[in-house]
């Protein structure tokens, strides 16, 4: 796989929130089953905070948390689409939903497989 970065751009449904995102043009992507990521579809691309930049919209995001508080779900209050998150695995770094990025870099999307219903047990292969 060509780990070499690009820039990705992504957002919500009707647009309020952009964003960009600096990651291979072959997408690692995580699919997780735990109860939120299972009902929302979010496919999982984790970055850095550094290769994350916030293009518009900040107003227009609120947040939820559940469980341990500790992530930060941004969802567009408008759409109601959430683009991105801070993980509770990586409170240093953003999930990027690969299903709200724009294709034009995309050249694939390898997906694994995260057993998210047995978070505690199962974290540290995505670490």
């Amino acid at each position: 796989m060509n780990n070499e970065l690009t820039t990705h751009h992504g957002g919500c449904h009707c647009g309020a929130v952009r964003f960009s995102v600096r990651a291979p043009a072959v997408i690692p992507a995580t699919r997780c089953n735990c109860s939120i990521c299972s009902m929302t579809g979010f496919l999982h691309l984790i970055v850095e905070k550094d290769d994350f930049t916030l293009e518009q919209g900040g107003d227009d995001l609120t947040t939820y948390r559940f469980n341990t508080g500790t992530a930060q779900h941004y969802f567009c209050q408008h759409c109601g689409i959430k683009s991105f998150y801070v993980p509770r695995s990586h409170p240093d770094g953003y999930s990027v939903n690969v299903n709200c990025l724009d294709r034009d870099h995309i050249q694939d999307i390898r997906i694994k497989d995260f057993d998210g219903q047995n978070w505690e047990a199962s974290v540290h292969t995505i670490r």
